[in-house]
């Protein structure tokens, strides 16, 4: 009997990055369009990933076949 194999979720792989150690990273919100009026340091934290924690991190892990 053959085991079924769980696909990944594309849209997942797209946002999120597993780093080495097996932490679940995502970019921040509000860096699409509208940035004009939005100061530069505000800018510059949206370049930064942040981490993704908690149970929602276990749900994404599940997504992309790692967990």
């Amino acid at each position: 009997m053959k085991k079924i194999k769980q696909k990944t979720r594309k849209g997942a792989i797209r946002r999120f990055k597993i780093t080495g150690t097996g932490k679940v990273m995502r970019r921040v919100q509000n860096q699409r369009h509208l940035l004009r009026n939005k100061s530069k340091k505000a800018k510059r934290n949206y370049r930064i990933m942040v981490q993704v924690e908690g149970k929602w991190a276990k749900k994404v892990k599940k997504m992309l076949g790692i967990a």
